[in-house]
């Protein structure tokens, strides 16, 4: 996980009916996360050929509040996929942004480091984020950086003007791996839009490597919403 401040105001067209900024200490973030699905199902299912695959996505941070509870989650701005039948689905039931483009991943655990990396192919070009980290994980501090980036257990999609999609997310707490070195090089305005081409210059504020976790994706709810909040 690559984690960039950001003037908010970037993100305000792509903030859900209902939901508002979620800041960490004052700070915007939006975070470039790459990771691999493995083993993975569908109402309980193994689909053939689309159990194990990686993923990259550029995602930022909010609140929803239900009148009962306060509601961290994360909206997706693009999540990239290897396989298209992945992408069809996500973008017309969860009205997700999904992109099917060439990927591969290198994973490397030999006892003295963990070195993970993802590419993916866009306009002829590759596009690489790779961290180096120790070989052993460690817990996530409390009330930490990292703790705000890994603890959104919600995810939330603007289906309409006036409508949101919630889903739930569930996994145990995770632990880190303190990184090393990282290697990042994105076209970002190629890959996210040209909004976010700025980020390719930019040295992000923190880079994690997370231990990561069986998940789940519960149901999708729709959120039916008269007004917008402000963002803060």
């Amino acid at each position: 996980m690559a984690n960039y401040k950001v003037d908010p105001e970037i993100l305000a067209n792509y903030v859900p009916p209902g939901t508002e900024l979620d800041l960490w200490n004052g700070t915007c973030y939006v975070s470039l996360v790459g990771f691999m699905f493995v083993h993975t199902k569908l109402l309980g299912l193994p689909i053939p050929f689309h159990t194990d695959f990686e993923e990259v996505n550029l995602r930022f941070y909010v609140r929803y509040n239900d009148g009962i509870r306060s509601k961290r989650g994360v909206v997706f701005i693009k999540e990239i996929v290897p396989k298209p039948a992945l992408t069809l689905v996500a973008n017309t039931i969860y009205k997700e942004h999904y992109e099917t483009l060439q990927m591969e991943h290198e994973w490397i655990e030999d006892g003295s480091k963990t070195e993970i990396a993802y590419r993916w192919k866009k306009e002829g070009k590759w596009n690489t984020l790779r961290v180096e980290a120790e070989p052993n994980q460690v817990a996530i501090a409390p009330g930490s950086e990292a703790e705000f980036i890994t603890e959104h257990y919600w995810g939330y999609s603007k289906a309409a003007d006036d409508r949101t999609f919630e889903y739930e997310v569930t996994h145990p707490r995770w632990d880190h791996y303190p990184v090393r070195q990282f290697q990042i090089d994105v076209d970002f305005g190629a890959v996210y839009g040209s909004e976010f081409a700025f980020l390719s210059k930019r040295q992000p504020t923190s880079v994690m490597l997370a231990e990561g976790s069986k998940i789940t994706v519960e149901n999708k709810n729709e959120i039916a919403v008269t007004s917008k909040p402000e963002t803060n």
